[in-house]
């Protein structure tokens, strides 16, 4: 092949579409990569999570300290607290579903005998598909009760979802929480699995956590596929603009 033919790629136009092809695939690849450690990291979380299901529940302050948080290695631990719900302070969290029908999650403070208080997740409750708060939720068992359940993280949402307003939230948080109630949080909060006594009218409870790897091992392959598609474009476009040169009519001497 004559190099003339070829002394296009050295047009400033072409260096320039190769460097942008070079850096959008690797890019690419980085981003796959990423995707590979997320699912990596999934998965060892998925063990921790498999290993605290399986355990006994412990008490709570075995688990958290004065002024500890839920870290990703102490989520899904299976506690047990006695204290005396709050109902007074009770919240919902709206925009909740399941299979598709609309309801709201009922949050309630449990009152500790050292005066600090856990927040217990009770369930869900099915409900129209508005934004009023529901009239009609099932309260706690009013003496002492022991709650076991699933300490959980607070939620990373913005204080204007955390924060209640009319009774409501949109995600559940003890810092989003802490200045509606008259005493002290503890980090994170509870998913409710079985109380002793009982509720007269039990609500549904959390549904266990989903273990699979997720969606980021074919996300990864995605930007895999996205970088080598702008690879095999870019070897495209050269060899579409070479068939066009070699088809012109060579100039007359």
């Amino acid at each position: 092949m004559p190099q003339s033919q070829l002394s296009f790629l050295l047009s400033r136009r072409w260096i320039g579409f190769a460097l942008f092809v070079v850096v959008l695939a690797g890019i690419c690849f980085r981003l796959g990569l990423w995707q590979f450690h997320r699912m990596e990291d999934r998965l060892d979380d998925n063990e921790v999570i498999k290993r605290h299901l399986a355990a006994d529940p412990v008490p709570l302050t075995t688990v958290l300290g004065p002024g500890d948080e839920v870290d990703e290695r102490a989520a899904w631990t299976r506690v047990r607290v006695t204290g005396t719900y709050d109902v007074e302070h009770e919240v919902t969290v709206t925009f909740t579903t399941r299979d598709g029908a609309p309801g709201v999650d009922v949050v309630t403070p449990l009152v500790m005998p050292d005066g600090s208080a856990v927040l217990v997740n009770r369930g869900w409750l099915a409900t129209q598909n508005t934004t009023e708060r529901p009239e009609n939720v099932p309260p706690p068992p009013a003496a002492l009760v022991t709650v076991t359940g699933w300490l959980r993280q607070d939620s990373g949402a913005d204080r204007q979802a955390t924060e209640p307003r009319d009774g409501q939230v949109r995600a559940v948080s003890s810092t989003g929480m802490a200045a509606s109630v008259p005493y002290d949080l503890v980090s994170g909060f509870l998913n409710l699995r079985s109380q002793e006594p009982p509720a007269a009218k039990a609500l549904a409870l959390e549904p266990r956590p989903e273990l699979g790897q997720g969606p980021h091992f074919f996300y990864a392959l995605q930007w895999w596929f996205f970088g080598g598609l702008a690879v095999f474009g870019l070897f495209w476009f050269a060899w579409t603009e070479l068939k066009e040169r070699r088809a012109r009519p060579e100039p007359a001497a």
